[in-house]
């Protein structure tokens, strides 16, 4: 990579970030298409969002994205909000156009381009249980509406969590059957047996951790289990769900897919299908 006066500035505002993949997967992508430009990871701490989204305007930073725990809050900061993404609640990538800071929602385009490529299901008319009640619940729930799903089942510990976000969405998605369910209750059970998607949302198996609130005896052998958190040596539940035969898949595709979307926002360059889940694995 041999940076000049012209190279353009992207990047990546969280905290932490020495972690993310999103420094591989994007350079790599400027390398294969001669794109003079560099993405950086910039570790930002809750109190000094504002300083890092104004540094945007001033530096001139083509664009950046954001992950946690800044998605949400940092809605207000910015100028103009798609569509999709004040649906969802959270922008996960910004474009500098001419100092206008646009914020977008990859995360939902993403997990519904990795379902399609990754598996043999049929969203189209397909029955969806979702753990967790959070951001990447809500961006998961709104991707699945929009590909035309028939019916979205939520659970979560603190069911009011589950009821609020369905309240939310179902003046959107009025098509869609939207579903509170606890954990604790036959009807989750019964939800567990029929439906044919099953997407862990939370956090939980992020450090290593069980989901212990999902009996894998109970899930149908069409179903497709989907874990959004995502791990080369394979997550707790990706392991517990191959011993058991079930079809299952973890977040890297999204991981992959999403940085794909957000290359597209940024470059106008659409990447072949695969070309970041491929880096990624290699």
């Amino acid at each position: 990579m041999i940076l000049s006066g012209t190279s353009r500035v992207y990047g990546l505002l969280g905290d932490p970030v020495a972690h993310s993949l999103s420094p591989l997967m994007q350079n790599r992508a400027f390398q294969a298409h001669h794109i003079d430009a560099v993405y950086l990871p910039f570790h930002v701490f809750p109190d000094d969002l504002p300083v890092a989204v104004n540094g945007i305007r001033a530096l001139n930073i083509a664009g950046v994205n954001v992950t946690i725990p800044h998605k949400e809050a940092v809605l207000p900061l910015l100028d103009k909000i798609d569509p999709e993404a004040k649906l969802i609640g959270a922008v996960n990538t910004i474009v500098n156009r001419d100092g206008v800071l646009i914020g977008h929602n990859t995360d939902a385009s993403g997990f519904i381009r990795s379902l399609r490529q990754e598996s043999k299901l049929t969203l189209e008319g397909c029955d969806v249980l979702l753990l967790g009640a959070g951001g990447a619940c809500r961006a998961a729930a709104v991707g699945l509406a929009l590909a035309g799903v028939k019916s979205i089942f939520i659970t979560n510990r603190h069911l009011e969590r589950a009821e609020k976000l369905i309240d939310d969405l179902i003046p959107h998605f009025p098509a869609v059957g939207f579903s509170a369910v606890s954990y604790d209750k036959d009807r989750y059970l019964q939800a567990l047996s029929h439906v044919d998607l099953i997407v862990n949302a939370t956090s939980i198996g992020l450090h290593g951790g069980k989901v212990n609130f999902l009996p894998l005896e109970y899930i149908k052998g069409s179903a497709l289990i989907y874990d959004m958190i995502y791990s080369l040596s394979e997550t707790t539940l990706i392991k517990d769900a191959r011993s058991r035969r079930l079809h299952c898949t973890d977040g890297l595709g999204m991981l992959a897919a999403q940085g794909e979307d957000a290359f597209f926002l940024w470059t106008g360059v659409r990447l072949a299908t695969g070309f970041m889940h491929k880096v990624l694995t290699e």
